[in-house]
């Protein structure tokens, strides 16, 4: 199920949507972006179109957003003219008004699915293959601190919410976000959600500040839905203080662009280290990279898996473990290619063997046991 306001009646909840209520109930929707009154389009099915809705006035959609909004305990005013929230459902809302949105109001809705995706349903999808899977499989299991990077669209919530299925249901999980995203199904799951500032500018508590909380909870697992800021160098402290197998998500084109993204988000905690003692941190600190990427033809896909192995100089070394090869695109549009392994061992496996776990069925072929090999 999705991560729901408790005790608000959906269907009521819908009503007070307006115009927009008939694509937010529509299961192939996937995204909602309104550009003032009468510029509304939708995503289905990766492609972005423009629909026929239109409000009658500014105040009809300045209705809906406070609606959105005050749902949350969260408010948008001239004062805080930008707001973060969730549908009822869970859906993440984005909502910006006069003076900043200068043509009129504007909101997106990045819809989830009822029932959050599985890995079937990702590998039905193309977005990445059982031996791909598998290997993730592993990693988790063998507690490896991953990063899903990617950019804006390309699925990393959603893929993070599947990795985060891999984690034994017997874990103390600990999640952290800007809205409340996540849908885990393990049982003891401790979720926290940021808080804005209120009318008088107080009370604000940050993901870098939840971050540090978490760490007197007893936590085996860190899932935070993004790192954005300063918080990057307390989770990065906290992978490296023995919480393993702790996950997050964050902007970058490329495993390498992820490493510098995670370099400028540690500086911004504001305090000095040199450039090498953050490398220093990132390579005790992080396992493994996967990297999504929104293709040409809409489609969301895992490009690479690549695995952090160490330092030369100063310069942190990596290795691709799983890439996707593009062979073009066929007749219909549709991208042509493979997700497959580089043939490169990875290293976190080695943990798997040290912590007497076996190998996931579906990497087995892949990357032998030694210890069954040793026997033959």
């Amino acid at each position: 199920m999705a991560v729901r306001i408790p005790g608000i009646d959906l269907q009521e909840y819908y009503a007070q949507l307006g115009p927009i209520q008939p694509v937010i109930e529509d299961d192939r929707v996937t995204e909602v972006m309104v550009n003032g009154i009468d510029h509304v389009y939708v995503e289905m099915g990766g492609k972005v179109v423009l629909t026929g809705i239109k409000f009658q006035d500014e105040d009809q959609l300045l209705n809906v957003i406070q609606f959105i909004v005050r749902s949350v305990g969260r408010r948008i005013d001239e004062r805080t003219p930008l707001a973060d929230a969730r549908l009822a459902d869970g859906s993440r809302v984005n909502a910006v008004i006069r003076p900043l949105a200068i043509d009129g109001p504007l909101l997106t809705i990045r819809k989830f699915a009822k029932d959050p995706f599985q890995v079937e349903d990702l590998i039905r999808f193309g977005t990445c293959t059982e031996g791909g899977f598998g290997f993730m499989k592993a990693a988790v299991l063998a507690k490896a601190n991953i990063i899903v990077s990617g950019g804006t669209g390309t699925g990393k919530t959603t893929f993070l919410n599947v990795l985060s299925g891999f984690i034994p249901a017997e874990d103390r999980i600990v999640t952290i976000e800007d809205a409340a995203e996540l849908q885990l199904h393990q049982e003891h799951v401790c979720r926290m959600e940021t808080r804005p500032k209120d009318i008088n500018g107080e009370g604000e508590v940050t993901i870098q500040r939840l971050v540090i909380n978490s760490l007197r909870m007893r936590p085996e697992r860190i899932v935070v839905g993004e790192c954005r800021g300063g918080e990057a160098l307390d989770m990065l402290q906290a992978m490296n203080t023995g919480h393993d197998g702790s996950m997050t998500t964050i902007h970058a084109n490329s495993a390498r662009d992820a490493l510098a993204r995670l370099e400028t988000l540690v500086l911004m905690a504001g305090i000095e280290l040199p450039v090498k003692a953050i490398r220093q941190q990132v390579v005790g600190a992080i396992n493994i990279f996967v990297q999504l990427a929104r293709l040409r033809d809409g489609s969301r896909r895992v490009v690479s898996i690549t695995e952090v192995t160490g330092m030369e100089g100063e310069t942190i070394t990596m290795q691709e473990i799983f890439v996707f090869e593009s062979q073009g695109a066929g007749a219909d549009g549709k991208i042509i290619g493979h997700f497959k392994p580089t043939g490169i061992r990875p290293k976190i496996l080695d943990r798997m063997f040290t912590m007497g776990l076996q190998l996931p069925a579906e990497i087995q072929s892949l990357f032998p046991d030694p210890r069954m090999m040793a026997q033959r």
